[in-house]
């Protein structure tokens, strides 16, 4: 009875095999949701002021009251997030925004001052030129780069926001090209307030908390900008499955003419580019070198039976 319970220990293994193939294909897989709250629940944000920075549970909302030269600040909990592309989303409603008052919502490391980096900062301020809007970012190396809303500052025309009107703010970078986007838009109307990018010399990479406040701002104090955040999302690219490139610039080409391939132009607007993944074993390759080897034993067994 023995090469029977071989056989059946070999036939059981082989199954095994077939049956993990699709789960060795599926790991690896990265990107999603990296950090999400509507306010719904207490989001454990951490502040140094709780009486002007904190959740709003009757209106799920997280109320703020920013003044320059306090470095008050609230922050979610640690994100983790290493390098990429990424998108963060949020909701924000202001009711107050004194002359000289800046509200910020920044992306950044534990520092959270928005003239240090890496930091990716969102801003609503009301100085020289009035009520505009303002992407600052600053590089691990300490290079800054910002643009406003005003005409001075991107040759467009000057866009204000206004208060008591809730909008949402998108900034997004795209770790391929060095590029970090800002789009506002009316969240009643759905029209978009303003749009701009920048180009940033380094690569970003180190940040772990969402933050606001007024740290490194050493304005005029008793001046403030107050009102709510809501639905603070940070996303990353889920990784698209990958095909292999055409190979016709490599391979001989028939004798006719053929027109600039645009196949590489196509490849080239998918951005961003995830990070190449290593692929699994065929699982198809993998259940037949299987089967192969059941075979081969049944065989060797067989002989051994009849001798």
């Amino acid at each position: 009875m023995k090469n029977p319970r071989i056989f059946f220990i070999l036939a059981l293994v082989a199954a095994l095999i077939i049956l993990t193939c699709p789960i060795q294909a599926d790991t690896g897989t990265q990107g999603g949701v990296i950090y999400q709250t509507s306010f719904a629940t207490n989001p454990q944000w951490t502040t140094n002021n709780p009486s002007w920075d904190y959740w709003d549970k009757a209106n799920e909302t997280y109320h703020f009251r920013i003044e320059p030269s306090t470095q008050n600040s609230a922050y979610s909990p640690a994100i983790k997030y290493g390098s990429g592309s990424f998108n963060l989303q949020y909701d924000v409603t202001l009711d107050q925004v004194d002359t000289g008052a800046t509200f910020r919502l920044g992306f950044s490391g534990t520092d959270m001052d928005f003239n240090k980096g890496p930091n990716v900062v969102t801003e609503f301020t009301n100085a020289k030129y009035g009520q505009i809007m303002v992407l600052h970012v600053v590089t691990q190396s300490a290079k800054q780069v910002e643009v406003s809303s005003d005409t001075s500052s991107y040759k467009g025309p000057s866009v204000k926001y206004e208060v008591n009107t809730t909008y949402h703010v998108e900034a997004d970078y795209n770790a391929d090209t060095n590029v970090v986007t800002e789009t506002v838009t009316n969240k009643a109307t759905g029209e978009q307030l303003w749009s701009y990018y920048i180009s940033i010399p380094d690569p970003l990479k180190g940040m772990n908390r969402i933050y606001i406040g007024s740290v490194g701002d050493y304005g005029t104090m008793n001046i403030y900008a107050r009102g709510w955040i809501d639905n603070v999302v940070l996303t990353a690219p889920v990784p698209a499955t990958l095909t292999t490139p055409p190979t016709q610039i490599t391979t001989p080409l028939p004798t006719y003419s053929v027109r600039p391939t645009t196949k590489a132009t196509t490849a080239a607007v998918l951005t961003p580019i995830p990070t190449t993944t290593r692929k699994s074993p065929s699982s198809g390759m993998i259940a037949i070198a299987a089967l192969g080897i059941v075979g081969t034993c049944t065989v060797v067994l067989t002989m051994r039976k009849k001798r």
